[in-house]
């Protein structure tokens, strides 16, 4: 059933709403894919806050035009299925690089992150960027160690003296 005109501005609205807000996407090929196959990968994604969505490819192109993700134009070709990361930037690239390993009929077509576009080797080098929480721990622990350093060389001095004070009273005889 052929969509109408109010259907297709809604889904390029609601794609390029999604396109604004989205820190990554990555465009991959879907052929040869089954129903259950696809409905999986949705749940997987679903799961990791990431949208997942089949869209035409010319409603796509107008979908990401004026945004960030415009450089994904070219690469929008064939079956294709957008996936958009909206809090963590690598979260889409896990999703579509966890499936693809048990389903090789999912192929990574590009990856966008910041404006460029990343081939789709990098979508290893992206599902590999930290979390928010996992970024903020690294930072804290960066934070922390020097503070922890200079605990230590100030209380070296004292510990020193208590180890030797321990050791001279070792070395004497109890009387």
């Amino acid at each position: 059933m052929p969509l109408s005109l109010d259907d297709k501005r809604a889904i390029v609205a609601t794609v390029n709403g999604l396109a604004n807000r989205a820190q990554s996407a990555i465009v991959a090929e879907y052929r040869g894919m089954t129903c259950t196959e696809i409905t999986q990968l949705r749940a997987q994604a679903r799961g990791s806050n990431v949208y997942l969505r089949v869209v035409r490819n010319t409603l796509a192109r107008r979908a990401v035009k004026d945004t960030h993700f415009e450089c994904l134009q070219e690469i929008l070709v064939g079956p294709v299925v957008l996936a958009f990361s909206i809090d963590d930037p690598g979260a889409a690239a896990r999703v579509i690089s966890e499936f693809a390993k048990t389903n090789e009929k999912l192929i990574v077509k590009g990856v966008s992150l910041g404006g460029q576009l990343l081939s789709a080797s990098d979508i290893q080098t992206v599902a590999k960027l930290p979390t928010y929480t996992e970024a903020i721990s690294m930072l804290m622990s960066v934070i922390q160690g020097p503070i922890t350093k200079l605990v230590r060389t100030l209380a070296e001095p004292h510990a020193k003296l208590v180890r030797t004070i321990a050791a001279v009273r070792d070395s004497k005889p109890n009387t």
